[in-house]
């Protein structure tokens, strides 16, 4: 692939990962988040939000063109990308790796999680996306652990990923400024974990 052209497609790549994927992650896990207010709440939030002006525009240019592209360029980076020992310390290239791993799954786990949920009200299986259809998904509880994990992986993927932005981006490009990122980053993700976490056994 041409130099010029990859570096390019990994700057897109890494900024849909902040804008817009990221940025509708965290609003996806505050609205589920809503579950914990109850059933009521968590149905107005949602169809609040089925019910946005001009939604499928939004949702196809906004979230599944986007994650698309991310996910499927990122299934590249992750299996013909190299580890960077020697410049980064060895926990970052574990991290790194992490990455990597937490992406292949996440490309499993949405795929599924829009299965089940979308794409059964847009055949007419479901009238809506909504608490009833959660609360059926997540009694089994092999799927409850599943959608554990993909939360803690997608809120993972996005704070390291964020990580990651800020220095390919030239944001924190001293010792200093990235120590502080992954401080910050790391309560990124410690708050959206609770947050979605707290959602999955409102359900239950």
């Amino acid at each position: 692939m041409d130099n010029n052209r990859e570096f390019l497609m990994r700057r897109l790549h890494s900024l849909l990962g902040i804008i817009p994927i990221g940025l509708f992650l965290t609003q996806h896990l505050i609205v589920n988040h809503f579950a914990t207010q109850g059933e009521e709440a968590f149905n107005t939030a949602s169809h609040f939000m089925a019910n946005l002006p001009f939604v499928i525009f939004l949702e196809i240019f906004v979230i599944y063109l986007p994650l698309m592209y991310h996910a499927f360029y990122g299934l590249y980076i992750a299996f013909t990308a190299k580890n960077n020992p020697g410049h980064y310390s060895y926990m970052r290239n574990m991290l790194f790796i992490a990455q990597r791993y937490t992406g292949v799954f996440l490309v499993v786990f949405i795929a599924w999680h829009v299965f089940e949920t979308r794409f059964q009200v847009a055949i007419g299986n479901a009238a809506e996306a909504d608490f009833n259809m959660m609360e059926n998904i997540l009694s089994n509880p092999w799927m409850l652990a599943f959608y554990i994990v993909g939360v803690l992986s997608a809120t993972f993927h996005l704070s390291n990923g964020l990580w990651s932005f800020l220095v390919t981006w030239g944001i924190t490009q001293s010792a200093a400024a990235q120590k502080n990122a992954t401080y910050f980053t790391l309560l990124v993700f410690i708050v959206l974990s609770v947050i979605g976490i707290r959602a999955l056994f409102a359900f239950v």
